[in-house]
């Protein structure tokens, strides 16, 4: 990943190229760790309401649902 910043000013149209400071970079590192940490967690989420999902499922079909009732219940 660069440490270049591109700023550019609409109103002047002046356009300035510069590297980061650390503090720049150090905001980065973090924002970049809680973004894959909330992606993570999103996708533990999806998959544990995946797994009950299934598991409901199983659970109609053995009480002798058919899967058009199942289908009816689950959504």
């Amino acid at each position: 990943m660069s440490n270049t910043v591109i700023e550019a000013n609409c109103t002047t149209g002046e356009v300035i190229e510069r590297q980061m400071t650390s503090k720049e970079i150090e905001d980065r590192k973090i924002t970049s760790a809680a973004i894959v940490a909330e992606r993570l967690r999103l996708e533990a989420e999806a998959q544990a309401k995946a797994e009950a999902k299934a598991s409901a499922l199983a659970k109609l079909t053995a009480l002798g649902l058919t899967e058009d009732e199942v289908n009816a219940l689950v959504k």
